[in-house]
């Protein structure tokens, strides 16, 4: 359970256990969802014209880098680590990102079958 919710809790006067996370979730959870946050950034990169997975990299950098306590430049890669764009630090540690192919994903093309149904 997040901090909110187990405050909404309290004041419905619901009882339960209440549960120390010994953090506040509640700036990782701004990164990925506020206004400019990582996820309205991806739909924003998403309808520029020419924008490519490393635009999107080098805009999440810009905008976070040293700005917000969550978010990292990554460690170089170890092993058989792939390279990542950026890191964010969550409950459980740091998780290493690689923008790779985001914005396709984001954009989810329609699959050609369900364009010649709907014609």
């Amino acid at each position: 359970m997040f901090v909110l919710e187990q405050e909404e809790y309290a004041r419905e006067g619901i009882q339960w256990t209440f549960i120390d996370f010994g953090l506040d979730l509640q700036a990782c959870i701004e990164l990925i969802e506020k206004p400019l946050g990582i996820l309205s950034m991806l739909d924003e990169e998403c309808i520029v014209p020419k924008a490519t997975d490393l635009t999107l990299a080098q805009k999440l950098n810009d905008q976070h880098l040293g700005k917000h306590p969550n978010f990292e430049k990554p460690k170089p890669p170890k092993g058989k680590q792939g390279d990542a764009h950026f890191a964010m630090r969550h409950y459980a540690g740091t998780v290493r990102y690689n923008v790779s192919n985001w914005l396709e994903k984001n954009k989810d093309p329609l699959n050609d079958t369900v364009v010649s149904v709907m014609k």
